[in-house]
């Protein structure tokens, strides 16, 4: 057995210090993953700041709580200052990191400019969507992704992918394929969980019993997450069973929201369908479905599906992105924009045995273990950097 001398027991570990590069710090896909990433890695090896090109949004402040400082540009992302861009070169120059990650297009091209004006940190870019197309996506966001295709071989080190889909997708539109990481999201298996507790608790929130069939989609407001197709199926389920109630989530997912109303009111699935607004406590809301639904036009990897699954509930999502991957023989695909099929799924689902449906959610659960985990995913990002800095 090897012993360490005296002068290798009180010299300090070197941390890499690695500088996170983000569009915003909204409650969504990928700034969750970038929470959970930074809560999750080893602070003994890495020392990780965040900088948002825009605000701090809802999830800077968890993850200051984390002790990990969050600094926020107040960039507006329809027009750029070039003045903000000088003050993230400044702030590079001040953190010297070992590494710059970044996230999301407009991340990847302004933090890839700043590492390479403040010093030559070397880059990992972070893609996060699929396909974008006019009339779904904003402009200046499709402009963005052209520019960051042309500077792929030669800004990042490497490109982290979050899905196959996106992967084949972006090299497909000119990013540089020998450059690109597979590394899907994870899930937090821990905090996402089976509970009947939960699925009582809530279920009494709504004014529910226990045994109403609940179906639940996760997504903000955004037409790539295809509420129309949701809503649709929703009203074709009701025709044959008035007894299912509907859950929707998500920021700006609320009566207030006068286009939402306005798709709801005429299919006259009103008082089926309770409108919850962005939720901190998902942990609680998967358990009490029956089915989670994702009805999207466009997916990377859709995170809400791997938490749902994590807690034990089976789901029928398009055939979009990763979907059918993360899913596999634990639930149920359909085509996009079908909600002729998305209602035949759901109803399928509902109708199982009981037992053969708490099957379904064990197996759901098992298969993110397997190969969706929070800790895999931290693992092949911490391995990632390693790689990356030593080089």
């Amino acid at each position: 057995m090897e012993h360490k001398t005296k002068e290798e027991e009180e010299s300090p570990v070197l941390k890499i210090t690695i500088c996170h590069v983000i569009t915003d710090l909204i409650t969504a896909g990928a700034q969750m993953v970038l929470f959970r990433l930074l809560g999750t890695c080893d602070r003994q090896q890495f020392e990780p700041v965040v900088i948002s090109l825009t605000d701090k949004g809802t999830v800077g402040p968890k993850i200051e709580e984390l002790g990990i400082p969050v600094w926020a540009l107040g960039m507006r992302s329809s027009a750029p200052n070039p003045l903000k861009l000088l003050k993230l070169v400044s702030l590079l120059r001040e953190i010297k990191p070992d590494l710059v990650q970044t996230w999301m297009y407009h991340g990847d091209l302004l933090g890839g400019m700043a590492a390479w004006r403040a010093g030559k940190s070397p880059v990992i870019w972070g893609i996060h969507n699929t396909a974008l197309s006019l009339g779904q996506s904003k402009v200046h966001t499709i402009l963005t992704r052209k520019v960051c295709a042309l500077l792929s071989g030669s800004v990042p080190r490497k490109i982290v992918a979050v899905s196959q889909a996106s992967a084949e997708v972006h090299k497909k539109m000119g990013y540089c394929g020998e450059k690109m990481v597979l590394i899907p999201n994870g899930t937090d298996l821990d905090l996402f969980q089976p509970s009947l507790d939960a699925r009582e608790q809530v279920r009494q929130e709504l004014g529910l019993p226990l045994d109403i069939p609940l179906i639940g989609l996760v997504a903000r407001w955004d037409p790539q997450k295809d509420h129309r197709n949701f809503l649709q199926a929703a009203a074709r389920i009701l025709s044959v069973r008035q007894d299912v109630r509907f859950v929707l989530c998500g920021n700006d997912i609320n009566w207030e929201n006068k286009a939402l109303a306005e798709m709801i009111g005429p299919l006259g699935i009103q008082p089926h369908c309770h409108l919850l607004g962005r939720r901190e406590d998902m942990h609680r809301i998967y358990p009490a479905l029956d089915i989670l639904v994702s009805s999207s036009l466009s997916e990377a990897f859709p995170t809400v599906v791997c938490e749902a699954m994590a807690c034990g509930v089976p789901c029928v999502v398009t055939d979009v992105g990763d979907s059918a991957l993360i899913v596999g023989d634990t639930g149920r695909v359909v085509p996009p924009s079908d909600p002729e099929s998305l209602a035949k799924a759901c109803l399928e689902t509902l109708e199982l045995n009981p037992y053969v449906r708490s099957q379904l959610g064990q197996s759901a659960r098992q298969r993110i273990q397997n190969h969706f985990s929070l800790r895999i995913m931290v693992e092949r990002y911490e391995a990632l950097y390693r790689q990356v800095v030593a080089r």
